[in-house]
């Protein structure tokens, strides 16, 4: 039996509802739950003494089951003359007390102040189908006529899917009249999804609408939110933020149904908040691999990925995730990055918090009362220490973090802010610090907090840097590009001038300087900021032959080529980001790459020099520009992938005849680090440079 309008203009119309509980009969009909999924919220709001009107009443059991657990002192009113028909036999000899009026809620006929609670489960939504004129002006009635039946304290609780047209309305109408607003969510989607009968994707609200005595001339408006899993309600700035939560709301709970509808959504992540705050605490991304043989075990399982580890390939990146889903063995993973600036209760406590909500993201089919896993990297949610937070003008909030990484060595990171699953700059800490920092771990493992510094550092944390190590792969194969200017045995011994721009923690340019004793380093960096933290975090200091130029780098370049005697430098790096977040491109900026510019890079290179880039692109047509561009100006061009980053490295000389097949790329490559490696040097065995160059090639 189809009883669905034709228009949704039909639920305000007196035919249509007749017809509908004529075609219904006896069987009760409950719109947005049953009693027993809406008690909880009732029953906060309703005291069983009060005096309670419920408008549009229908055939809704809602009623009956409040009356038979102690509100006694209900009326209920209806349009359709049929349905309260039905009403009043059903209940004239078990529910004595209970009325049932035929009635129009727009003009009702009640004196003042008659009730303290008006209850509405569906009838608003139902009216309100459109933003017509003639629609709202009886709504405008409807709503009018419930603030003058209500008592001063009494309450108005509308039970509703808080549509986008119908929030607006409620809050508008009530919050004008200085009456203050909350809406409680009273439902969530799984609720809805495992019923036997499921009937929305969104959850339900609940609008509770506090009537207060009118204060001549005051402005005040009061906005609360109070989510189905918080206690107390959270206080919100203005009708426009609480429309923000609720929608908010409203597309998580679409995205747990379709989650449980079907597999295989594409790359699907989410933010959870601090109820408290607002604040990112934890980021959430579901992973699902169709091809793992289904079992009572392998259906979900959550991983919580230990602090500072979420920019690594296999936690930072999609086709990481896919990877460690599929090694793991489950149909649907679920991980977890925890935010810097939240504080943790170790793994048990991160349990006990997260279990309630990620079930809401369960795959179908997985069996009742199944136990979910929570899995991790040996155990614990690792270690993160912020050491310092600060802003920079031209960069933004930023935070310098000491982590524990897979090797229980530690790592101190610049992370910017704006783009915070991205390490700016890495250094690896001496053993010595690692070892403090792990008494620090001991002493901190059941409570994880954030700090802005780490007491038991030295003052001067610059100090504790290993410069002998290079963390990003990005770097080492820029080294390794140095392989390029031939004759390896001489660049420890013969004068080498080097201009790297972007100094970031400094690492690349420090690198250089120590391991080549003949080498003179111009860096430029545009941000000030940016020079202070290398040299006190990072351990960067300049010396005779390494200096640092507060400089936008086109100018810098711009300027050098423009002098009658050009410097000439045999290497020049660029690694340097773009500010612009929109671009297919975040490193360089575009204007680094334009062939005008190219061609100032290239009047200040010796012509047996190299020019190396760090190249961040991510738009497949704007990279082939980029390349196309660059091959213009350096016709000798090679690149090389970094593995599991979107960086690549180019490597660009202007003499397509110094070309080196890659057999002798290699041999140079080793020749060179046998050199490195003598008595002496600090070399780091694990570096090897003629692997940084097996897979580069030539364009």
């Amino acid at each position: 039996m189809n009883l669905l309008p034709k228009s949704s203009k039909e639920f305000g119309s007196v035919d249509y509802w007749e017809k509908f509980f004529q075609q219904r009969g006896k069987k009760a009909f409950e719109w947005y739950g049953t009693y027993l999924e809406l008690c909880g919220v009732l029953h906060k709001y309703i005291k069983p003494r009060e005096k309670v009107l419920v408008i549009g009443c229908g055939n809704s059991e809602l009623s009956e089951q409040l009356y038979d657990v102690g509100y006694q002192d209900i009326v209920n009113i209806d349009i359709s003359e049929v349905v309260i028909k039905q009403m009043k036999e059903r209940n004239a000899s078990r529910r004595p007390q209970m009325s049932f009026l035929n009635m129009d809620m727009t003009q009702m006929e009640f004196p003042d102040a008659s009730f303290q609670v008006v209850l509405d489960k569906g009838t608003l939504d139902a009216v309100l189908t459109d933003e017509e004129e003639k629609t709202l002006q009886q709504v405008d009635r409807m709503l009018a006529e419930v603030g003058r039946v209500l008592q001063v304290g009494g309450r108005y609780l509308c039970i509703s899917l808080a549509q986008v047209h119908v929030l607006k309305k409620a809050v508008g109408h009530f919050s004008r009249e200085g009456w203050m607003v909350r809406v409680h969510q009273v439902a969530n989607s799984q609720d809805q999804l495992l019923d036997s009968e499921p009937r929305f994707s969104l959850p339900v609200f609940a609008f509770i609408m506090t009537k207060f005595r009118p204060v001549p001339g005051s402005a005040l408006q009061i906005f609360e939110l109070c989510a189905q899993e918080q206690g107390k309600p959270v206080r919100l700035e203005s009708a426009e933020r609480l429309a923000e939560a609720v929608r908010e709301r409203q597309q998580y709970a679409w995205l747990c149904s379709q989650l449980y509808r079907k597999a295989g959504l594409g790359s699907v992540s989410l933010d959870l908040c601090n109820g408290d705050t607002g604040e990112p605490r934890y980021t959430l991304h579901v992973v699902d691999s169709p091809t793992v043989k289904a079992s009572r075990d392998s259906h979900f399982a959550i991983f919580i990925i230990p602090q500072g580890r979420e920019t690594e390939w296999l936690f930072g990146m999609e086709e990481g995730r896919k990877q460690l889903a599929a090694s793991a063995g489950f149909r649907r993973l679920i991980t977890v990055a925890l935010h810097r600036g939240q504080q943790y209760e170790g793994m048990e406590g991160i349990q006990a918090e997260l279990s309630a909500r990620v079930m809401e993201l369960a795959p179908a089919g997985m069996p009742a009362q199944q136990q979910v896993p929570f899995l991790s990297v040996g155990g614990d949610i690792g270690v993160r220490t912020v050491q310092h937070q600060d802003c920079s003008p031209l960069s933004g909030d930023y935070v310098i973090e000491d982590v524990q990484g897979d090797d229980r060595r530690y790592f101190r990171r610049l992370i910017f802010l704006s783009n915070r699953n991205v390490v700016q700059s890495e250094a690896r800490l001496l053993k010595d610090m690692s070892h403090r920092a792990q008494k620090k771990r001991k002493k901190d493992r059941k409570k994880q907090r954030p700090a802005d510094t780490a007491e038991d550092l030295p003052a001067a944390p610059g100090q504790s840097i290993d410069r002998s190590y290079l963390c990003c792969e990005h770097h080492k194969a820029m080294i390794a590009g140095l392989t390029l200017l031939r004759n390896p045995e001489l660049l420890l011994e013969t004068p080498l001038a080097l201009l790297v721009v972007g100094l970031g923690g400094g690492s690349l340019p420090l690198f250089v300087h120590d391991h080549f004793p003949k080498s003179c380093i111009d860096a430029v960096e545009i941000d000030p900021s940016m020079l202070q933290v290398a040299t006190q975090w990072f351990g960067f200091s300049q010396s005779n032959r390494m200096k640092v130029h507060i400089a936008d780098g086109l100018d810098y370049i711009t300027g050098l080529a423009g002098e009658e005697a050009q410097p000439h430098y045999d290497v020049i790096m660029f690694d340097v980001d773009s500010k612009d977040p929109t671009l297919g491109m975040s490193c360089p900026p575009p204007a680094f790459v334009a062939q005008p510019f190219l061609q100032k890079v290239k009047s200040i290179l010796t012509p047996e020099g190299v020019f190396i880039l760090n190249l961040v692109c991510r738009d497949l047509g704007l990279k082939d520009s980029v390349l196309a561009g660059l091959k213009a100006v350096f016709p000798l061009l090679y690149v090389r992938r970094i593995e599991g980053e979107v960086n690549e490295i180019l490597f660009c000389q202007p003499h397509p005849e110094r070309k080196l097949a890659t057999p002798e790329l290699l041999e140079m490559a080793q020749a060179l680090q046998q050199t490195l490696r003598k008595p002496g040097k600090g070399w780091d065995d694990t570096y090897v440079l003629s692997d940084m160059l097996k897979t580069v090639k030539i364009v």
